[in-house]
């Protein structure tokens, strides 16, 4: 599990993740369902690449994440790879 000065050095690294109590989180809004349904998917394959897999809720054109490394009951480097390439995927 990181400290709490890992895990504020991290942060800054990351676009739009909110630091919640045990997790990191993000919510993206799309312009319409096929969009955020896309991105879902995007993420699934990212996080089964990485073996590290998010809480995702969808509803419509949002879309919340949620990461955190339930084994540590914390936050871990695996949670800011994870987040870092969700980033990547709203640039392309």
């Amino acid at each position: 599990m990181l400290t709490l000065s890992e895990i504020n050095e991290e942060m800054k690294d990351l676009k739009d993740w909110s630091l919640e109590a045990d997790s990191i989180s993000k919510v993206v809004t799309f312009a319409n369902f096929a969009e955020a349904r896309d991105f879902v998917n995007k993420i699934g394959e990212i996080a089964d690449r990485l073996n590290h897999h998010p809480d995702i809720y969808w509803q419509l054109d949002t879309v919340k994440i949620v990461s955190m490394t339930k084994c540590e009951k914390g936050l871990s480097k695996k949670d800011f790879e994870l987040a870092k390439e969700i980033d990547r995927l709203e640039t392309k």
